[in-house]
């Protein structure tokens, strides 16, 4: 579900609130640690609040996704099952592009100034602001 209207007021942090849902979704740990700044000090926008949570949660799924491949990969390693443990690291693999092309995708549409909603995460990320 997305809301188009353009996010509109100040911010605590000093940016355009299109531009702070942006930054949300920076891969790798900047937008991470961006958006855990942002639940802490943002309390005027729930534009760029929402889009923190929601970015939170995504990483946060991306991460548990990751971990648990690796342990499975281990598994698998030491079990001697060779191919297999091949197949679950390119399905990683591909989960992590996923993930990168969703991170994207999120931050064009934050800077379009949509609240695009992602199914479940999105709707915990608008019980959270």
């Amino acid at each position: 579900m997305a809301t188009s209207t353009p996010p509109a007021g100040p911010t605590n942090l000093g940016v355009a609130p299109n531009v702070g849902g942006l930054l949300c979704y920076l891969p790798c740990c900047i937008g991470f640690i961006f958006s855990i700044v942002v639940v802490i000090v943002e309390k005027q926008s729930r534009f760029v609040r929402f889009h923190a949570f929601q970015s939170l949660l995504l990483n946060g799924a991306v991460i548990v996704v990751w971990v648990g491949s690796m342990a499975l990969r281990a598994a698998l390693y030491f079990a001697g099952l060779g191919m297999v443990t091949i197949l679950v690291t390119v399905a990683m693999w591909a989960v992590l592009v996923a993930g990168l092309v969703v991170l994207i995708m999120m931050m064009i549409k934050a800077n379009n100034g949509e609240q695009f909603s992602l199914p479940v995460i999105g709707e915990l990320a608008s019980k959270w602001v």
